[in-house]
């Protein structure tokens, strides 16, 4: 699983990396390279917590950087200057993979130039990625061949140089003996020939090539750190001082590491490097295991503005990340969420350095704070159906995130699942990297056995605490661990052990943000205590000036004493003068909103008056109409002359037309629109009763559920009592049967079409519209020109007369 992860990230990386250089390094020297790729490497590595390995590490960030792998590794025989692997154009051989030809020249190749050719093929082999038996088969055959060739020539550099990759080359085949062997030697002979560059390089070399666990290491990478110093080699004394500092955080001398961090990120700005945010977000991790939870926040956005500010965005889901977690441990859950989003998104679309997962895990943990466990669930699941965890660290942390969904929702069988699941996983890591992670594992799950009452299994995960934490020789402290301590001595029947643990829990979960004020109060106490007691061996020599001292201090408490009071009293004072003025504003915003609720009680009178005003209006515009329609149905009787009954007849149906909206907003509770559906279907109804056309001309209505203004209602009722009434008359000649299609729709947004189509004659294409109906027609024409519309009529299968107006009426605006 680790050789997998590793791979992927490795392809990741490389295709989205370029033969172009990278920003962030385009006026760096060669010693700011190479102490960049230390700095990137050395943190990616330990971020991982073992899941890649440190040469894995060193690939990613030549990779993402545009940087040469061999820079980690040939800084003794490669000083920028022209080498022999080079050809004459200055392309680097084994730079650009054509290993075959500098195989070739190295046949062809001499004395020094054999020996560089040699160091560079077999540093190309030893540090291939997934290194494969052939590959560690040639490194050696080249290391061999250059000190072969360097004993003979009897040249020291060259000798050192290929001893000092002999040692690397048995470090990686796990020969350890044989590797410090290979140092030592160096080591020894430049001591006696007082070569304090070269003997600061092979200490630098033997100390990396060991274990951490070796107790040696830090005292190599001391001198070697004081050697450099001496030097004046500021870009090597700080990856010596990020190479100590590891050896510190993972023995537990946090403080140590924390220092030596301070002290590189001024000793960067001093030299123009500008990748700082590797070492800020470091000291904001530690803050936060220290529960210094302002320092780690302010260290976290510091990381992260550093990045900006420099533009270098390489591997920045890990500082997105790590803000994100800082604020996830304040409570922050909302700003945890953001920095998730953004480290994950980086992570899958730029480069990413492994951390993404965790942020995933993050931004799932904010949501299940926030109490949206189900929605926590579902977008673990759409991540994870993807991108399934990659190793046990990122499996652990998964199904611990699933356990504590499940747990907070009290879904107790599905947590345990899960919980289960996390601590196999947990069990399956070892090693110093992964200690607090897993430690925080074991400690959740046995509070939920605690919570559960379950006192075997809760002991079982305190039990693997202790072990793991004897094993590393580290104290591990949590809420969750005193809680469960505080759960088996309770049922155990130790109440008094169980009040401690007790304690304990509500002291570290009273306020993360405290912690550091309350450790400051306990250094100021520690600090008060101590004078004290130098002040009374004092008392011993000097009793008369110690008690002309005290009554001083007498008389100066009694002024404070005095001024105290006063001030107690001015602050009395104050408090109740503010408390007299509140209440009085308090009057005064009372009798204010008294008054504005009596304006809005009038208001509401006013305006039900004004509507019931419009209704009665409508009502009697509605009975005038009627009237009118009565004289003229009264004048009809006296009439003989058919057209002019049938004018009067269209008069009515017109004025019909009109009075129907006015009685639909009389009896509606909205006076301002017009359900435009059901007065359709009215003004239809009342017109075939009024043709008394029985079954012989049928109707099909398609109106959209529309709600139009009154100035737009009324020249749409003409427009169709005139169109239906002109299809009735004319379409069906000789008493013929027909169909009559009336449409209003919402052709988009803002624009509405009203169709009125029948199935008969049609009209004479040849005839201008001036002798079709004239009045009618322009009757139609005008009313479509008031309301701005699109008036189109065309034969097809009968008449089609089409209106096609705006949403928004422009009466309205000149009305205005």
């Amino acid at each position: 699983m680790k050789l997998l992860y590793s791979f992927c990230l490795l392809f990741f990386i490389a295709i989205n990396s370029d033969a172009q250089n990278h920003p962030a390094t385009a006026n760096y020297d060669l010693k700011k390279k190479r102490l960049l790729i230390q700095t990137c490497s050395i943190y990616l590595y330990n971020s991982n917590q073992g899941s890649i390995d440190a040469d894995s590490s060193v690939v990613l960030t030549c990779k993402a950087y545009k940087l040469p792998v061999s820079l980690a590794y040939d800084e003794g025989f490669n000083d920028g200057s022209y080498l022999i692997g080079n050809d004459l154009i200055g392309n680097d051989l084994i730079g650009k993979g054509n290993i075959d030809a500098a195989k070739k020249l190295f046949l062809k190749s001499k004395n020094v130039d054999k020996i560089k050719l040699a160091l560079q093929l077999g540093n190309h082999y030893l540090f291939l990625p997934f290194t494969k038996p052939d590959d560690l088969k040639n490194a050696n055959f080249y290391i061999t061949e250059a000190l072969k060739i360097s004993n003979q020539l009897k040249i020291q550099k060259w000798q050192h140089q290929s001893l000092m990759l002999q040692g690397k080359f048995y470090f990686q085949v796990n020969n350890y003996p044989e590797s410090k062997k290979c140092f030592l030697q160096v080591v020894n002979e430049c001591r006696k020939q007082n070569d304090k560059v070269v003997l600061a390089d092979a200490l630098l070399n033997q100390a990396t090539y060991q274990y951490d666990l070796d107790p040696e290491k830090e005292k190599i990478l001391k001198e070697a750190e004081t050697l450099y110093k001496a030097l004046g080699f500021e870009e090597k004394v700080i990856e010596t001082k990020i190479k100590l500092c590891t050896i510190y955080f993972w023995h537990g001398k946090i403080n140590d590491a924390k220092k030596i961090l301070y002290q590189n990120i001024a000793a960067m700005r001093k030299i123009g490097f500008k990748q700082q945010q590797y070492g800020e977000t470091t000291i904001a991790y530690i803050e936060s295991v220290q529960y210094n939870m302002k320092a780690a926040l302010y260290y976290a956005q510091k990381s992260v503005e550093t990045m900006e500010s420099t533009k270098d965005y390489t591997f920045a889901d890990i500082f997105y990340m790590r803000l994100g977690l800082v604020y996830l441990q304040m409570g922050h859950n909302d700003e945890a969420i953001k920095m998730s989003e953004k480290s994950i998104k980086y992570g899958q679309n730029v480069y990413s350095s492994g951390s993404w997962y965790k942020s995933f895990i993050t931004a799932t943990a904010s949501l299940s704070m926030k109490g949206k466990n189900k929605e926590a669930i579902e977008y673990m699941n759409s991540i994870t159906n993807n991108y399934p965890p990659p190793n046990d660290i990122d499996n652990m942390l998964m199904n611990f995130a699933y356990a504590n969904c499940y747990w907070r929702i009290k879904n107790y069988g599905t947590a345990e699942k899960y919980f289960i699941k996390s601590g196999e996983a947990a069990d399956r890591l070892n090693s110093p990297q992964t200690y607090r992670d897993v430690c925080n594992t074991y400690a959740s799950i046995a509070l939920f056995y605690g919570n559960r009452n379950n006192l075997q299994k809760t002991k079982l995960y305190v039990d693997k605490i202790e072990a793991i934490s004897k094993k590393y020789s580290k104290n591990y402290n949590s809420e969750a661990l005193q809680m469960s301590l505080y759960k088996i001595d309770s049922l155990n029947g130790d109440f008094k052990a169980a009040l401690v643990h007790h304690k304990l829990y509500k002291k570290m979960s009273d306020s993360l943000l405290d912690y550091s004020k309350n450790k400051q109060i306990e250094e100021l106490k520690i600090q008060y205590e101590t004078e004290n007691k130098e002040q009374k061996i004092k008392q011993l020599d000097k009793e008369t000036n110690l008690q002309e001292a005290a009554l001083k201090k007498s008389k100066l408490l009694n002024t404070l004493s005095i001024w105290s009071l006063v001030l107690l009293l001015l602050t009395v004072v104050l408090l109740y003068n503010r408390y007299r003025l509140k209440q009085k504003s308090n009057a005064e915003l009372a009798l204010k909103e008294k008054e504005i609720n009596l304006k809005n009680i009038n208001l509401r009178h006013l305006l039900d008056e004004k509507e019931w005003l419009l209704k009665e209006i409508h009502h009697r515009v509605k009975n005038n109409l009627q009237t009118v329609i009565s004289l003229l149905n009264s004048q009809s009787a006296y009439l003989e002359n058919d057209m002019a009954l049938s004018a009067i007849k269209n008069s009515q149906h017109r004025i019909h037309s009109m009075s129907l909206i006015h009685q639909k907003l009389y009896n509606s509770e909205n006076i301002s629109t017009i359900n435009m559906p059901n007065y359709i279907r009215e003004l239809v109804e009342y017109l075939r009763e009024s043709f008394s056309l029985g079954q012989r001309v049928r109707f099909e209505l398609k109106i959209d559920p529309l709600e139009l203004d009154v100035a737009q209602a009324v020249p749409l009722g003409l427009i169709l009592n005139e169109s239906i009434t002109n299809s009735i008359k004319y379409a069906f000649p000789d008493s013929q049967t027909g169909m009559i299609y009336v449409t209003l729709e919402a052709t988009s947004e803002d624009k509405y079409l009203l169709t009125i189509a029948d199935n008969g004659v049609g009209f004479d294409a040849n005839m201008s519209f001036t002798k079709i109906n004239s009045f009618g027609l322009s009757l139609i024409k005008g009313l479509s020109d008031d309301l701005d519309a699109v008036f189109s009529m065309e034969n097809n299968n009968g008449t089609v007369l089409k209106i096609e107006f705006l949403k928004e009426f422009p009466i309205n605006e000149k009305r205005r």
